[in-house]
């Protein structure tokens, strides 16, 4: 049970006292509180930048906290089950930063998952770090990754015993979870440390039928973006902690030097807020999102045309109810096609790749929205004719991308990522680029994920992947493969 002060939003009060107190302003930022806006911006941004505003007495300091921030962020803490919680203004990322800063001195090794999200790269870069790279268990049939498998983990453990411990990602994008417990154990047994990416998993432990939290699961550092699939503004984020292995003071240190020294006080707010909502009524508000996605999972077992992929629990999966893979089962379209389809019938999905649509539900997701989700795939089986002959997108599984399990130690430099290394790197078709090593990180977002580390070889397989992706129009972060059909690799 929650204490009663769990009814209370200390930081959002305050904001809106200090909003009805008519206080004249003679501090930043420079709108005051809204007084001087474009008419035409007026009703959009007005209530919202009447709590837009700094650390003046009442309202904290988020980097030395010690009255209503610091009491929004203890009962953050009790509610998502840590010993101690930090409101992030710069999303996850800048949680997964702190994190690795905190764990890793300059030439450290950490086991990451393969599939981590970018910023878990550029914190290993900020760090000075090494990763070794455990590539994650995939499901062939529908390509979903389903986390590191225990044993990958005691492998990488007999072979870099000097590791700082595991960045793993939990939930992945498309809402597949693994059980984090034996992970956990392996590591703690050998004093290693376990951080969570959990962006993605902000509402698990809220409801018997979402996957139970990193932080049950033993967890000593757990990143969840807030925004996400809760309530908070956009960037909103916590970084939650428990017990005696992660280093609290340095984590506060890092914080400090990532995070903005002017942070947003609506996005710190709706933390509070979205916090409030959790723990006062977490469970009611996902039974309500779920009997959405009962009601869009009912439609797909009435027909044929629509498929909905899953993590599949032979694999140690779970799936999110919350996030939907959906793909056309004749092939007709793929996922690039699919989206745009939905687009023009007013339904914008989280992302696409070559097979599938990835649809987020949320808290604020309500039946009308999957009721419109429904018309609109009613409409387009009805319009898109069946292709003559059944057909699958053939694209290689990304297993068979020739990843080894546990990869040698890769070294990934700030420095040569902004400037270049001195190495002489060159640009070739991407159909051509097996054989070469990458010279830059190669990122389809979204999700965001790397395909490629620089210094790792190019196969026929990825090179092949490159191609179909670039063909369908895939975005890329960085290098461009798309737009110019070209890799960046070594001159060897």
């Amino acid at each position: 049970m929650h204490s009663n002060l769990q009814l209370g939003t200390p930081l959002l009060d305050q904001l809106a006292a200090h909003q009805r107190s008519g206080a004249h302003s003679f501090h930043v930022p420079g709108h005051k509180s809204g007084a001087l806006l474009d008419p035409a911006a007026m009703d959009y941004y007005k209530k919202i930048l009447s709590l837009d505003l700094t650390e003046i007495p009442g309202l904290d300091d988020l980097h030395h906290p010690e009255e209503a921030i610091q009491e929004a962020q203890q009962l953050a803490a009790e509610c998502f089950g840590a010993e101690e919680t930090f409101f992030l203004v710069g999303g996850s990322t800048a949680g997964n930063m702190a994190m690795i800063a905190s764990s890793c001195r300059r030439g450290d090794l950490l086991l990451v998952q393969r599939d981590a999200h970018k910023s878990v790269l550029h914190g290993l870069m900020l760090a000075g770090a090494q990763a070794v790279l455990l590539t994650p268990v995939w499901d062939e049939a529908t390509g979903l990754s389903h986390g590191v498998h225990p044993d990958t983990l005691q492998k990488a453990l007999r072979r870099y015993p000097q590791a700082k411990g595991l960045l793993i990602t939990n939930p992945s994008y498309y809402g597949v979870s693994r059980d984090l417990a034996p992970l956990a154990d392996l590591l703690h047994k050998k004093d290693k440390l376990l951080l969570v990416d959990e962006a993605h998993g902000a509402h698990f432990g809220f409801h018997t039928e979402v996957p139970s939290s990193a932080l049950a699961a033993g967890a000593d550092a757990v990143v969840q973006s807030s925004h996400k699939m809760l309530t908070a503004m956009t960037m909103g984020a916590m970084l939650h902690l428990q017990g005696p292995n992660i280093n609290r003071s340095a984590v506060k240190r890092a914080l400090a030097m990532l995070q903005s020294s002017s942070p947003s006080y609506p996005i710190l707010g709706s933390l509070d807020w979205t916090r409030r909502l959790m723990a006062v009524s977490g469970r009611e508000r996902l039974e309500t999102v779920l009997q959405a996605a009962r009601q869009f999972h009912a439609y797909i077992q009435s027909q044929t045309r629509w498929t909905v992929n899953a993590a599949n629990p032979d694999l140690g999966g779970r799936q999110d109810p919350l996030k939907i893979v959906l793909s056309d089962s004749t092939g007709g379209l793929d996922g690039f096609q699919l989206r745009e389809r939905l687009e023009e019938h007013g339904i914008f999905a989280e992302l696409a790749d070559p097979r599938n649509v990835l649809l987020a539900l949320g808290l604020g997701t309500t039946q009308e929205d999957t009721t419109a989700l429904v018309a609109a795939l009613e409409h387009l089986a009805e319009v898109i004719q069946d292709p003559p002959e059944h057909r699958t997108i053939q694209l290689p599984a990304i297993n068979r991308n020739g990843w080894d399990a546990v990869s040698e130690p890769v070294r990934l430099d700030w420095e040569e990522t902004l400037y270049g290394g001195t190495e002489q790197t060159i640009l070739i078709p991407v159909s051509a680029c097996a054989g070469y090593r990458a010279a830059q990180m190669i990122v389809p977002y979204p999700p965001g994920i790397p395909l490629l580390y620089p210094g790792e070889r190019i196969t026929r397989e990825q090179s092949h992947y490159l191609t179909e992706l670039a063909k369908l129009g895939c975005r890329f972060h960085g290098h461009d493969v798309s737009a110019t059909g070209t890799v960046s690799v070594r001159d060897e």
